[in-house]
């Protein structure tokens, strides 16, 4: 058995209910331009009932794999379980769908080899042979659009783009932070990641160090997550001191027309959201039928849009909260 000196570094995969998913990303980390007996993989099994602990009990790999269950408490408990049985000084974070090229683990271990106290964001790529949800492709050709923008240097990486499905840092980093707070099932990477900014961490864009997402998800689910979002962003504000409803509204104010007038329509008004929520997913089926991602992606960006500002809003008492700013002040000191 390696030693933690040994050890380049130990990458942390959280799963559930994926095992077909997590057997292709186990056969690209056999694959790996590094060292294979330099790294180990750290799996937890999140309470998962479709044979992933029968699986391990008989497979065999040419890397150290460390197999962990535990009752299903979430991605934060399941990554921090991760964390702790980690023997490497360095951690490296893959979704149990994110399969990652041959030279990922070397490309995150040349940069933080330049420089320490750093994190390095690595992406999540649309495969080439995947067929995705209309709603799923939007979301991934959103987050492209992300990379291409810090790419091409119009904005540059921050916490807000800290996603574990490809990420890497030094553990004891994770541990000054206070590991992931396990009360957040959404955007708990993202949390963390406020932690660790005021721990002066550099974040480091890694566009060579990339996996393809091979992302799926019900609609339900994907309509539920914007909403989540949106409240956890004005929970994190508050309890990290940061000003993101600030940001928050600013972004807004930077929202295309329709999109900005939805919101102000639909907020605060259940029965016309609700019928609205019915009719604009069909609406954008039969648009992406027609015209594909073209004509659907403005649908879906309106949808995802709503049901953000929804949380933000309900989440800062209602609508007059956020699209009020003034209201939020006067409110403050009564």
């Amino acid at each position: 058995m390696s030693d933690k000196r040994s050890l380049s570094v130990s990458i942390v995969i959280p799963t559930y209910n994926r095992l077909p998913r997590l057997q292709r990303v186990l056969a690209a980390l056999s694959a790996q331009q590094y060292p294979l007996d330099q790294f180990e993989v750290i799996v937890v099994s999140d309470g998962s009932t479709d044979g992933t602990a029968e699986y391990f009990q008989q497979a065999r790999f040419p890397f150290e794999l460390t197999f962990i269950q535990q009752p299903n408490a979430g991605p934060a408990a399941a990554r921090n379980r991760g964390v702790a049985a980690a023997r490497s000084t360095m951690i490296l974070f893959l979704d149990d769908d994110v399969v990652p090229v041959p030279h990922l683990v070397s490309e995150h271990l040349r940069l933080h080899a330049e420089r320490s106290c750093r994190v390095v964001l690595g992406t999540m790529l649309t495969p080439p042979d995947a067929q995705l949800s209309p709603w799923v492709a939007w979301e991934q050709a959103m987050l492209e659009k992300q990379y291409q923008a810090m790419t091409n240097g119009i904005w540059p990486a921050t916490a807000r783009q800290f996603y574990t499905g490809n990420t890497s840092l030094a553990r004891q980093l994770v541990l000054d932070a206070g590991g992931f707070d396990e009360r957040f099932r959404r955007a708990e990477d993202i949390e963390l990641a406020y932690r660790l900014a005021k721990l002066g961490v550099e974040f480091v864009f890694a566009p060579q160090a990339a996996g393809y997402h091979y992302a799926e998800r019900s609609f339900a689910s994907w309509l539920t997550t914007p909403y989540i979002y949106g409240r956890n962003d004005i929970i994190f504000g508050r309890e990290q001191q940061v000003d993101l409803i600030g940001f928050v509204r600013r972004e807004f104010a930077q929202r295309n027309r329709l999109t900005r007038w939805l919101v102000w329509t639909l907020l605060d008004r259940p029965r016309a959201s609700a019928v609205a929520l019915v009719l604009m997913p069909k609406i954008a089926l039969v648009a992406h039928r027609l015209l594909g991602e073209r004509g659907s992606r403005p649908i879906y960006s309106a949808i995802f849009n709503l049901r953000y500002y929804q949380g933000v809003a309900d989440e800062l008492g209602g609508r007059d909260h956020f699209l009020r700013p003034e209201h939020t002040v006067k409110a403050a000191h009564t």
